[in-house]
């Protein structure tokens, strides 16, 4: 892809905002260009600090958590700016939400267009033709078998809505009640499709599982599965959450197995950034009056989101933004995996397009595995340290699994080639400091900026 229309963090509104630059270690003054109100001398300390209390107030299940003490003032890109004035990338992107970056100009006009036109921002199952852009946009990016006989349901933009959404839907189409996840362990899957037992009411698998520590579901095992669940009238019901939207590399992940499913969970970057969830599904599994409203929720097609949605998929479609996360995130993924070679603290490295998770793995001897309650494993007190090293690094990455030891990499699909060396220099470097066999301090890095 040609370079990012992005340089440094600029406002919203495409005009250049106040570059807030850090003095050198030992000054002692913070300067403010361009006078943005509440970021200038003195007030920087103040506002990070009641940040900061406010902060701790809040559980500490958060996707930016209170061990990331950053205090974003704007963004733009890959780039975040902080109340104290030093720069970020950021690699975690909302938890892929942000499939675009921050505040991308198509997004703040579709947005734009919505406030000035007049148009109702909320209303509930009303056709309007925001909606129907949205809908026309999505139907267009799904594979024939799939958008020829496509009906889309919107849903509360919680993350459960569209599974509730999709799990009722699938039961009131086949009369039966469990759904069975394609998690770990597949064996029970296939068992429930054995010929003899009872068949599932539905069959619901992620092309990767993100949140598990980024485990890619082989494509031969998607395939397998759909085959036999299509042998037993099972409906396929894929997860697409976190995966969409061209994350890794096509445009929908199941597409790198050649299936079709017959229902499809949608939501994050659908929204192109604002909270929105859609289900979409064959027709002959039901219209609107099959299913018991599980998941429909007060907020489903929020109009600025679907805007901003709409917005979304067309300028990844337009700028073949899969195609760049598919050989970005695979020189991504080599260079990677070239640290489990180099560091004895990586024990595996996982991944497909611009999605990628880093396994940290405890010393010999060290306990990995508490029992619930008790203080983190060895691994995920290493890959807490490398989130912290890499922040120092002027790097926001996330840590996943279900021992919280593998650190996640979602960088947006406009990252650039240059913007993706940094990041892999920083998280290397972070590594270095972090290995056992590679003690080290280095300094951290201030107020630098994003490369071109």
């Amino acid at each position: 892809m040609a370079g990012s229309p992005y340089g440094s963090c600029a406002s919203g509104g495409g005009k250049a905002g106040p570059v807030v630059t850090r003095e050198p270690a030992g000054g002692a003054s913070t300067r403010a260009h361009a006078g943005h109100e509440g970021v200038g001398r003195g007030s920087t300390a103040v506002r990070s600090g009641a940040s900061g209390r406010r902060q701790a107030r809040e559980p500490a299940a958060r996707t930016y958590a209170r061990a990331l003490p950053v205090v974003p003032v704007r963004a733009r890109g890959l780039t975040i700016e902080a109340a104290d004035g030093r720069r970020y990338l950021d690699c975690v992107s909302g938890a892929g939400t942000l499939a675009l970056g921050h505040n991308h100009p198509v997004v703040l006009a579709a947005i734009r267009t919505v406030l000035e036109s007049g148009a109702p921002l909320h209303v509930m199952d009303l056709t309007t033709p925001v909606e129907d852009a949205f809908v026309t946009e999505l139907l267009r990016t799904l594979p024939p078998g799939l958008a020829d006989r496509a009906r889309v349901r919107f849903c509360g933009p919680t993350g459960t809505d569209p599974v509730a959404t999709a799990a009722a839907l699938v039961r009131a189409a086949t009369g039966r009640t469990r759904v069975v996840t394609l998690a770990d362990g597949h064996e029970p899957v296939l068992d429930a499709l054995e010929p003899g037992q009872a068949p599932p009411a539905g069959l619901l698998l992620e092309p990767v599982r993100s949140e598990a520590g980024v485990h890619p579901t082989p494509d031969s095992l998607v395939r397998h599965v759909r085959a036999r669940a299509a042998e037993r009238a099972v409906p396929l019901i894929v997860d697409e959450t976190g995966t969409g939207v061209g994350r890794t590399g096509a445009y929908w992940a199941f597409e790198h197995s050649g299936v079709t499913p017959d229902v499809l969970i949608l939501a994050k970057a659908i929204g192109g950034s604002l909270p929105l969830a859609v289900v979409v599904h064959r027709d002959d599994l039901g219209g609107p009056d099959r299913h018991d409203g599980a998941g429909a929720g007060a907020f489903r097609g929020n109009q600025l989101a679907l805007a901003a949605g709409a917005a979304t998929l067309a300028h990844v479609r337009e700028q073949r933004l899969a195609e760049h996360a598919a050989a970005l995130g695979g020189r991504m993924l080599m260079r990677l995996r070239a640290l489990a070679a180099e560091f004895g603290c990586v024990g595996d490295v996982r991944g497909r397009g611009l999605m990628a998770g880093i396994e940290l793995v405890a010393p010999d001897g060290a306990p990995d595995s508490p029992a619930h309650g008790a203080r983190p494993g060895a691994s995920a007190e290493l890959a807490t340290a490398v989130r912290q090293e890499c922040l120092r690094r002027g790097l926001i990455v996330d840590v996943t699994g279900p021992r919280a030891n593998v650190v996640r990499l979602l960088p947006p699909l406009i990252v650039t080639e240059g913007q993706m060396s940094a990041v892999l220099d920083r998280l290397a470097d972070a590594v270095r400091a972090v290995d056992r066999h590679h003690p080290g301090d280095p300094a951290p890095l201030r107020g630098e900026r994003t490369p071109r």
